[in-house]
């Protein structure tokens, strides 16, 4: 099976507001963080066949990339996430319970924003063809595809 994914870009120096607040990843969050990343990524990799169809199995692998990775938590619950590299954001996601709130667009600009306050160079991000909300989610907030890989 080919799986194809698209590079996408955010050129905008202006972004739109946002009003949530992330934190920096928490380790007091880390049993979620695991269970809600394999619960929101699972169909696509199990959909796609990439193996393994839940990505994290330790703590060891989150932690590693823990200095990248926000935190949406309200009134004690985790929502969601997203992390950043530099100018990439990654990993977006969003507790299945809290999905079809807005919470994916108000994660995605909260992203624009920490970037933005650092520099004005062109954000990246990668989705897979097969993720068409996240593709139209993308789309609608400024970003436009850029190339188009084959992952696979």
């Amino acid at each position: 099976m080919e799986i194809w994914a698209y590079e996408m870009c955010y050129d905008k120096k202006e972004y739109e507001p946002v009003d949530i607040e992330c934190i920096p990843f928490d380790a007091a969050y880390i049993s979620d963080y695991k269970t809600l990343y394999n619960e929101a990524f699972f169909p696509m990799r199990k959909a796609l066949d990439i193996k393994p169809y839940n990505w994290y199995s330790d703590d060891e692998a989150i932690i590693k990339k823990s200095d990248d990775i926000y935190l949406l938590i309200e009134k004690g619950k985790f929502i969601g996430s997203v992390a950043v590299y530099c100018n990439e954001i990654d990993d977006l996601f969003v507790n299945i319970e809290e999905t079809k709130k807005g919470y994916g667009r108000k994660l995605l600009l909260w992203a624009v924003k920490h970037i933005r306050k650092k520099n004005n160079l062109p954000i990246t991000l990668h989705v897979a063809e097969w993720n068409k909300d996240a593709l139209k989610l993308y789309e609608d907030a400024g970003f436009k595809i850029k190339n188009k890989e084959k992952v696979r």
